[in-house]
């Protein structure tokens, strides 16, 4: 490496700042921070959600797809399980129902938030969006199946009071979660991985692209350290500012479920905008497949993940849906698998997405 190029290297923002991230977490770790540095910590909190972006789209475009997909989903995934975890371990019964207000969010978010806005963005480049139903279908038959297992059916066992599983039931819950999360890795990255490839206007298999080269593999391992680097500091730095939106959200008279929104929202960023970007290049497969792909990993990683953290956490641990969020769920899959099956999309069906995450988001809020 030449020292101009080591120099812009140093320089280049998408590596100062998850290493100031990471600094900033380490001097905020543990402390009650006062406003100017919480703003500062939630500056470096949203530089470093962009900057795991960019890395972690290098280490796409260097592996290929579906497996750059995954890289994001897994490592949105880590920051999700990581936050719920700390705040539920911290926050006691008042969490109890955490881990389901932000799986839930999560399923929404990407169901009808990134799947609707790309759709938008595809279909107002090329009038319609287009993709592969096979792989689409599949990711979503799989989220379904993930969501009723783990968030409505909860609701309606009898072994314990409450939206409760009980030690077995979350047993079961969690191998089948990581069972069907596993299966579905295999099939969208060996047996079936062309179901998963972008497609071009004609249904045909959409041509590589064009305007870059794929990155070294000595640049794709510098992104995927810097990659971890920045996940850390969102998890950590999201910590440190958790109190005070916990705050405010409490001096607002909102929800306690909206604190699982925000955090959705917030892990969510780096996949929503990965999803935008691939859209804009036409490739609106990879962006369901981010969309479908997080969806799958919130459930299949979180649900294994928070059951085995039961074993030490205090309090109960609520997995259950209520009457309105399991309508919502309901009608995102009848929309989701209307506008998969023909594989191809207009404005409408995207709007209809954006509508229904607006809804929920309105209800989270107003009850």
């Amino acid at each position: 490496m030449s020292t101009a190029t080591r120099r812009s290297f140093l320089t280049d923002w998408t590596v100062v700042v998850p290493v100031v991230a990471l600094v900033a977490l380490v001097f905020s770790w543990g402390r009650d921070l006062p406003g100017f540095a919480v703003a500062l910590v939630a500056l470096c909190l949203a530089g470093a959600v962009l900057a795991a972006v960019h890395h972690a789209e290098v280490v796409a475009h260097r592996v290929g797809e579906p497996f750059g997909s995954l890289v994001l989903a897994v490592a949105v995934t880590v920051i999700e399980v990581a936050l719920i975890v700390t705040l539920m371990a911290d926050g006691g019964d008042k969490t109890a129902s955490l881990a389901r207000d932000t799986v839930f969010a999560a399923v929404m978010i990407t169901c009808n938030g990134i799947v609707g806005v790309s759709l938008l963005v595809g279909a107002l480049r090329n009038r319609v969006a287009v993709f592969n139903p096979e792989g689409s279908g599949a990711a979503l038959a799989t989220v379904a199946t993930l969501a009723t297992l783990s968030l409505v059916l909860p609701t309606f066992t009898t072994s314990k009071p409450g939206p409760e599983f009980s030690t077995a039931q979350l047993t079961f819950a969690a191998v089948a979660s990581l069972a069907l999360y596993g299966l579905f890795v295999a099939v969208q990255t060996v047996r079936h991985r062309s179901y998963f490839l972008p497609v071009d206007t004609g249904g045909g298999a959409a041509g590589g692209e064009e305007h870059a080269d794929p990155p070294t593999a000595r640049a794709a391992f510098v992104s995927l350290a810097l990659l971890l680097i920045a996940l850390v500091a969102v998890v950590g730095d999201a910590k440190a500012v958790s109190p005070t939106i916990e705050r405010a959200v409490a001096a607002a008279g909102l929800p306690q479920a909206v604190v699982g929104v925000i955090i959705a929202l917030l892990v969510l960023l780096p996949e929503t905008l990965a999803a935008v970007r691939a859209a804009r290049r036409d490739r609106v497969q990879t962006s369901l497949n981010l969309a479908y792909g997080s969806a799958i990993a919130s459930i299949g990683l979180t649900i294994p993940a928070i059951a085995l953290a039961s074993i030490w956490l205090s309090g109960p641990l609520l997995l259950g849906l209520g009457p309105i969020h399991m309508v919502l769920l309901a009608l995102t899959v009848v929309v989701s698998a209307l506008t998969i099956v023909p594989g191809r999309a207009t404005l409408l069906q995207g709007g209809v997405h954006i509508v229904l995450l607006a809804a929920y988001l309105f209800l989270a809020v107003s009850p």
